[in-house]
C-alpha cells in the first residue's frame, strides 16, 4: 500500500479533478473508458497540477444510474477493469502526489444486491430490514412522495404486498439507516477501502439518508421536506467519522441535495465531526426560471452573485465548501454562463478565476480545464442519457413541444453535455478511444484538445494549472474572509478576499462587452499588482479605474 505523507488539513488548499471514468480514456477499443485509461494519462494531470482526483463509480453495478446504483461494494466493474487495476492506479497516483478519492453511494443499493435480492420477497431475511419497507395505505402506495427520477417513490414487492421506498430509480432501493446494522455494513465498506490506500470519499446525496418515521403524506411538495437534512442525518454522520473518517484521516466531501447553509456548516463544521466539505447546488440553478429546468433560458446574473455572497460569508469561519461549475450532472459551463464560440477562451478563463480565487477547494470537472464545450447535438438519437431522452418524450409526446424546441433545450440542459469522451487529440474519436465511443465526440475536437492546449503556452490549460499553484502561493486564498464588492454591477462580478497581511480582488466581467469599475478608495493601488489576467497585456501598474474587455478576469494582489 503506498501513501502520501499526510498533512491533515492538506485538502484546504488542493485542487481535486473529477474523473467520470467511462468518458475519460480508453486503454483499448470498446468505445467506454477505463481504469488503464486512467492510468495512462496521470502524467498529464500531474502537469496540469492538481492534488487529487475524484472517481466517480466504479463499483460492480448494472449501470441503471451510471453506477450510482451499487451491487457489490467490494468489486471493481469489469465494464472498467480489475481491482488489480485499481491497485495499480492508487499506487501510480501516490508514486506522483496524486491523492483518490471514491465515490460512495450509501443512501441506496442496486436492487441486485444480494441483501436485497435476500430481503425481496422474505419477510424474515436477516437483510429485510436493511430496506424500508411499508404496508399498503388504502390499498394502495403508503404516502405521496415522489422519486427524483418521476413517479412515486414507491415500490410493490408482489411476494408479500408491502412497498420497498427508492428516492431515485426503482432499481434503487434506499438502505434503513435506523438499522445499526446497516450502518455498520457501512463502515466495513469504507473501512476496506481506507485500508487499501484510498485517501478520501465522495458521499453521494449523504443529507438523504435519515427518513422521518411516520412517512407523511406531503400535501405541498414531493416529500423531500420529510427525508432532507432529516432527523439522525447529524447524529448518524458524526458516528460514521468517529468510527472511519477520523481513524484513516480521510478526507470526505458530502454531496448535499436541496440542503441549507445552516445544515452544511454543521456537516462541515471546522471540528471536523461530520464532514470535511460540503457540495451544494444553488449557484447551477441560476437558468432555471421559477426552479424549471427543462426550458432555454438566459442565466440570472445578481441571482449568481448573491448565492455565491450567501455562501461565502456563511461558511466563512464555520465550514469549507467545493467550488465547482462542472461535472457529470451538468452542462459546461462555458457554454452556460460564458461563449462557447467567439470567446472560448476567455470565457472559460474567466469562468475558471471567478469560482478559484473564493474560499473552498475547487473541483475540476475533466475536459474543463482545455474549454469543452456542450457538443449541441442535433437529434434525440445521439443522446444517451436516460433523464433527458425520457424528458423528451413527456415534452414532445405528450405535452406537444416541438421536435426543434426540444432539442434546442436539450442541448442546453442535457446531462450528456458533460459526458461526450475527452478530447485528447485531433486523431479519429478524438483519441478517446480506437473505436466508436459509447456517446458520440463533440465536433469541435481538432481545435479543442489536450494536446493542442498543452502546446499552447496560452491556452486554457495553462491558466488553471496557475491558478492551482496560486492557491499554494498566497495564503489569503484559503484563509480570507470574502466580501462583493460590486453587488449592484450589472455585469462585473467582483470580490475581495482579505486576511491580516493580504489583500486580494478578483474581477470578472461576465459578458460580451466591455465594462468598467472602480476599485475600492481604501485599496492602496501603488502597492497593488497584477496576479494574474486572461488577456496577454495587463500593465504592470494597477490603477483605481478598471476597464474591462469581453469575459475579462482580473486577479490583484496588495501586501503589507
Amino acid at each position: 500500500m503506498t501513501t502520501i505523507k499526510n498533512d491533515a488539513n492538506w485538502w484546504k488548499t488542493a485542487t481535486i479533478y473529477q474523473i467520470y471514468p467511462k468518458s475519460f480514456c480508453d486503454s483499448g477499443s470498446k468505445g467506454t473508458g477505463d481504469i488503464k485509461g486512467i492510468i495512462s494519462k496521470l502524467d498529464y494531470l500531474k502537469l496540469l497540477g492538481i492534488d487529487a482526483i475524484w472517481l466517480t463509480p466504479v463499483y460492480q453495478s448494472p449501470m441503471i444510474d451510471n453506477g450510482y446504483d451499487i451491487s457489490d461494494y467490494y468489486a471493481i466493474n469489469p465494464q472498467f477493469g480489475s481491482m488489480a487495476d485499481f491497485d495499480e492506479l492508487l499506487a501510480q497516483a501516490h508514486q506522483r502526489g496524486i491523492r483518490i478519492i471514491m465515490d460512495i453511494v450509501v443512501n441506496h443499493t442496486s436492487t441486485e444486491h444480494h441483501w436485497f435480492q435476500s430481503a425481496l420477497g422474505d419477510k424474515s431475511s436477516p437483510y429485510r430490514d436493511y430496506y424500508i419497507w411499508k404496508d399498503p395505505v388504502d390499498g394502495g402506495i403508503p404516502n405521496n412522495w415522489q422519486s427524483k427520477f418521476g413517479g412515486s417513490a414507491w415500490e410493490l414487492d408482489q411476494q408479500t404486498g408491502q412497498y420497498f421506498l427508492h428516492l431515485f430509480a426503482k432499481e434503487q432501493a434506499d438502505l434503513n439507516w435506523e438499522n445499526p446494522k446497516v450502518r455498520q455494513e457501512v463502515k466495513d465498506v469504507i473501512s476496506f477501502w481506507a485500508e487499501k490506500g484510498v485517501d478520501g470519499f465522495r458521499l453521494d446525496v449523504i443529507n438523504l439518508i435519515s427518513k422521518q418515521q411516520d412517512f407523511p403524506n406531503d400535501d405541498i411538495g414531493d416529500g423531500r421536506r420529510f427525508y432532507t437534512d432529516g432527523p439522525r442525518v447529524h447524529e448518524f454522520l458524526q458516528e460514521i467519522s468517529s468510527a472511519v473518517f477520523q481513524k484513516y484521516g480521510s478526507v470526505t466531501v458530502g454531496e448535499m441535495s436541496s440542503t441549507t447553509l445552516e445544515h452544511c456548516q454543521q456537516y462541515s463544521s471546522l471540528d471536523n465531526k461530520e464532514l470535511s466539505m460540503v457540495f451544494n447546488f444553488h449557484h447551477l440553478k441560476v437558468d432555471y426560471p421559477n426552479g424549471e429546468k427543462w426550458t432555454k433560458a438566459p442565466f440570472d446574473f445578481q441571482q449568481l452573485k448573491q448565492i455565491f455572497n450567501h455562501w461565502q460569508t456563511g461558511l466563512n469561519g464555520k465550514g469549507w465548501g467545493a467550488l465547482f461549475w462542472c461535472n457529470h450532472d451538468q452542462p459546461r459551463v462555458v457554454s452556460r454562463l460564458g461563449d462557447d464560440k467567439q470567446y472560448r477562451v476567455e470565457s472559460a478563463k474567466m469562468l475558471a478565476a471567478s469560482v478559484h480565487m473564493m474560499q473552498g477547494t475547487p473541483y475540476i470537472y475533466q475536459g474543463e480545464e482545455i474549454g469543452m464545450t456542450n457538443p449541441g447535438y442535433q437529434s434525440i438519437e445521439q443522446y444517451r442519457d436516460v433523464e433527458s431522452t425520457n424528458m423528451y418524450d413527456i415534452m414532445v409526446n405528450q405535452q406537444g413541444v416541438s421536435h426543434e424546441d426540444m432539442i434546442a433545450i436539450l442541448a442546453q440542459k442535457s446531462r450528456d453535455n458533460s459526458r461526450t469522451p475527452m478530447q485528447w487529440n485531433n486523431e479519429a474519436f478524438a483519441g478517446f478511444s480506437q473505436a466508436q465511443p459509447w456517446l458520440e465526440v463533440a465536433e469541435n475536437y481538432p481545435q479543442v484538445n489536450a494536446d493542442k492546449a498543452v502546446a499552447d503556452p496560452n491556452s486554457v490549460f495553462y491558466f488553471y494549472q496557475r491558478l492551482i499553484q496560486l492557491r499554494k502561493e498566497i495564503e489569503v486564498i484559503t484563509t480570507g474572509d470574502y466580501q462583493d464588492l460590486y453587488p449592484e454591477h450589472n455585469s462585473v462580478f467582483g470580490y475581495k478576499r482579505q486576511s491580516e497581511s493580504q489583500v486580494l480582488i478578483c474581477l470578472n466581467n461576465y459578458y460580451g462587452k466591455e465594462t468598467e469599475c472602480l476599485l475600492p478608495s481604501e485599496f492602496d493601488v501603488s502597492k497593488a499588482k497584477y496576479v494574474l489576467g486572461n488577456y496577454a497585456d495587463l500593465t504592470e501598474s494597477v490603477s483605481q479605474h478598471q476597464v474591462l474587455r469581453p469575459y475579462e478576469t482580473r486577479i490583484i494582489l496588495l501586501q503589507d
